[in-house]
């Protein structure tokens, strides 16, 4: 996505002045618009996201001010454009590999997730502590060992990790990614765990987002 939909800034000057509360209603947002574009959407109104995402209209308004972008009175906003729009904030304007920690149920949802990659958040990496899952092929991709998370990282460009274990090994699985040198985290797991301040780490409370 072109910087100039966002009013030619870049995608860390727009975060910078975006509220936190509504950087993580984005991926929400997101995960809605995609699912609308799939069933052929091409617009969308404040109030059909917000109930999508489970707040009020207002706040989908706000919120989508902050990146420029504002519906047409009677037709709502582009499905497509809003996509990008999010997608260049949250993707940093660039594709952002991602690696999936723990290959369960949810892990393997998550790896054949659609809007990931149309968010810009191609899955390329899976790993997992299991020997039972290991070597095992889901959606095209061989999940591998925790010990080969490094490699996977390096040989895949990878920047954000998915935290996709039981809560006992979100901690280990956290420290695992950090060590591996990514920088973005998106924690699934049903538990707080702790990361350097360098590391960008966000709690996905399925419970809520779902």
């Amino acid at each position: 996505m072109s910087p100039s939909r966002t009013n030619g800034s870049s995608p860390d000057e727009l975060v910078e002045n975006i509220p936190e509360a509504t950087v993580a209603r984005l991926p929400v947002y997101l995960r809605g618009l995609v699912e609308l574009a799939d069933d052929g959407g091409a617009t969308v109104s404040s109030v059909e996201l917000a109930e999508m995402a489970g707040v009020n209209a207002a706040n989908v308004r706000k919120d989508l001010s902050y990146l420029h972008a504002h519906g047409t009175r009677g037709v709502g906003y582009e499905v497509d454009h809003l996509i990008g729009e999010i997608s260049f904030v949250l993707g940093g304007g660039e594709p952002s590999p991602v690696v999936i920690v723990g290959i369960g149920n949810l892990g393997r949802a998550l790896s054949r997730y659609d809007g990931f990659v149309a968010g810009g958040f191609p899955v390329a990496g899976l790993v997992d502590a299991d020997p039972a899952v290991v070597g095992k092929r889901i959606g095209g991709r061989t999940v591998r060992p925790v010990r080969d998370l490094p490699a996977v990282v390096a040989e895949s460009g990878c920047t954000v990790g998915i935290i996709a274990t039981p809560a006992s090994a979100a901690q280990e699985a956290a420290d695992h990614l950090v060590a591996a040198g990514i920088p973005s985290i998106l924690n699934f797991a049903p538990s707080v765990v702790q990361v350097p301040d360098r590391v960008d780490l966000r709690q996905v409370d399925l419970a809520t987002e779902l």
